[in-house]
């Protein structure tokens, strides 16, 4: 089975956001990505509102095209907004005031606030929506995410795509392949995402067949080169190959 891309549009709305206005839009940026072929759309609706903004989430459901994905933190502001947006799956992603964007995975550790997120996680699984945790590849982790009653994983790939040196690099896959296998053998469906490329997705793809990557940054900087949809069909066309 290949693996669907999603298409983050967050760094569209950052280049919006920048000048003010409404050029250039997420929204169409995601209509052009799906038209390409690919098979949702990811965006981060963050507190501080800095990229993606309410509207835009509204139109993006509005089109009933493909996956759509909400990333956000679990406050209970987030959770009102999914419940009555209704995203095809929700993604829980930490947040931070100061990062640039998203430096890790969740925290599920007991003593780090896991059981304050229950009440949240339990509101938004009652409503009917799936949830998706955007975590760590930590194999420590794996019967905590199960408890939750999550149905997705992502996987955060950040340290493989920094990662410099060939010993460096097959040490991190190898982190993410072992704690991906644990995740898939309780039954979570596994995703990865974060600070993927053409040059780097195929030998993370050689280690694990993901059912979904989300990918954004370089896809929307590959456009400002090429047009969405060429990068987008690019991504695929590499996605493919692996």
């Amino acid at each position: 089975m290949l693996s669907e891309l999603s298409v983050n549009v967050d760094h569209v709305a950052t280049l919006r956001q920048a000048r003010g206005g409404r050029e250039p839009d997420p929204v169409r940026a995601a209509e052009l990505a799906l038209h390409a072929g690919a098979a949702g759309i990811t965006l981060h609706l963050r507190e501080d509102r800095r990229h993606i903004q309410d509207d835009d989430l509204a139109r993006l459901r509005a089109m009933k095209r493909g996956i759509l994905n909400l990333e956000m933190a679990l406050t209970d502001e987030m959770v009102g907004i999914a419940i009555e947006v209704r995203p095809d799956r929700v993604t829980l992603v930490p947040e931070k005031r100061a990062e640039l964007t998203t430096e890790g995975g969740l925290s599920l550790r007991p003593e780090e606030g896991y059981r304050a997120m229950k009440p949240r996680l339990e509101r938004l699984t009652a409503a009917g929506l799936p949830v998706s945790l955007f975590l760590d590849p930590d194999e420590s982790i794996v019967d905590l995410a199960s408890d939750t009653g999550a149905t997705f994983v992502e996987i955060h790939t950040g340290h493989y795509a920094n990662a410099r040196g060939a010993d460096v690099i097959d040490r991190e896959l190898q982190r993410i392949l072992h704690a991906a296998e644990r995740f898939a053998a309780v039954g979570l469906r596994v995703h990865a995402g974060h600070g993927l490329d053409t040059g780097n997705v195929t030998a993370l793809l050689h280690r694990f067949p993901f059912q979904e990557l989300s990918i954004g940054h370089s896809i929307v900087s590959r456009s400002i080169e090429l047009g969405m949809a060429a990068a987008v069909r690019e991504m695929i066309d590499a996605i493919r190959s692996a």
